[in-house]
């Protein structure tokens, strides 16, 4: 997952999750200020979950309180189909791989549950996100239309958009209240400008926001990666974390960055994972911990990320 990939399929030009390429506009800042790491959480490397070619993983609690993980196959595995397939834990460390695939043509997969108890699966298909529900959390029907599209009101061409997150505010405690906020990545084909980097494309996160999870007002920047993060913000993930906050996770050339949403908008990222840390020599060190995710058990956090071998985790300190 290390490696930068770019791969053309026919549900449209997809980037994996471990290999979106920056780029910016002719307004986009040159200067890279120094994020500042988050200390109050410290994150050991462990071990290995899921081995292969997998990538994009996404958790969901179930009614029992284990997890569920979804997660997708990588594109250069011969022969695929793009499918997406999901394991259950009870404890965070081991995963049982469910029978069968969860669905087909399908990339960037997030998982939610609906109040009715039901299982919505956002995804990216054709460059676009759509979404798909199911009773089980086993067996999805594709919902028709489209979720978001490629148009944008920041002056933006994007190449795509994909890898969706969201948060449902089902209880009304995070204020304001939209009821569904999502977060999502717009790739721009344009390489960032500036310095030369690993990617030859630039990718933001934008979000939106929805009353039923369906029809979305999108509200515009969430983390613009031109301005401090070198071009690269990928791997949306909202999640309520232990203090009650809702954050936003996501992976950069550097690790993995955390944002708080509050007050109707997104605090400015901070450093809280790498595997190999950035020097003057090298400033994009590999391997990268890509599209995080995160599950509780019994009050220990866990996090999930890819690797070229597979979904690797790290625990909470």
């Amino acid at each position: 997952m290390s490696i930068i990939v770019i791969f053309l399929i026919l549900i449209g030009f997809w980037v994996s999750s471990r290999s979106d390429s920056p780029t910016t506009s002719e307004s986009a800042t040159t200067t890279q200020p120094t994020t500042a790491t988050m200390t109050t959480t410290t994150w050991a490397k462990t071990g290995t979950v899921v081995t292969g070619s997998f990538a994009d993983a996404d958790t969901v609690k179930l009614s029992d309180n284990n997890y569920r993980m979804y997660y997708g196959i990588q594109p250069e595995v011969a022969g695929n189909n793009f499918e997406i397939y999901s394991s259950t834990s009870i404890d965070g460390k081991a995963w049982t791989k469910e029978t069968g695939t969860r669905k087909t043509m399908t990339t960037f997969p997030d998982v939610i549950r609906l109040v009715d108890g039901r299982y919505r699966m956002y995804f990216q298909n054709a460059g676009v996100i759509k979404s798909a529900v199911s009773a089980d959390g086993l067996t999805f029907a594709d919902e028709p239309g489209t979720r978001i599209d490629k148009t944008n009101d920041l002056g933006l061409t994007f190449e795509n958009v994909a890898a969706p997150t969201v948060f449902l505010q089902a209880d009304g405690t995070v204020k304001p209240f939209y009821g569904y906020v999502m977060v999502y990545r717009g790739t721009i084909n344009t390489p960032y400008v500036g310095e030369k980097v690993p990617n030859q494309n630039t990718q933001i996160l934008l979000w939106a926001t929805s009353d039923d999870g369906l029809t979305w007002t999108k509200k515009g920047m969430a983390v613009d990666s031109r301005t401090s993060l070198y071009g690269l913000a990928d791997g949306p993930e909202l999640f309520t974390w232990k203090d009650g906050t809702v954050k936003l996770s996501f992976w950069s050339y550097s690790g993995v960055y955390w944002s708080t949403f509050e007050d109707g908008g997104f605090s400015t990222p901070e450093k809280v994972f790498a595997l190999a840390e950035s020097t003057t020599m090298n400033k994009f060190p590999t391997p990268t911990p890509g599209d995080p995710t995160y599950a509780d058990f019994n009050d220990v956090w866990y996090m999930y990320y890819g690797q070229k071998t597979g979904i690797d985790y790290a625990v909470a300190n």
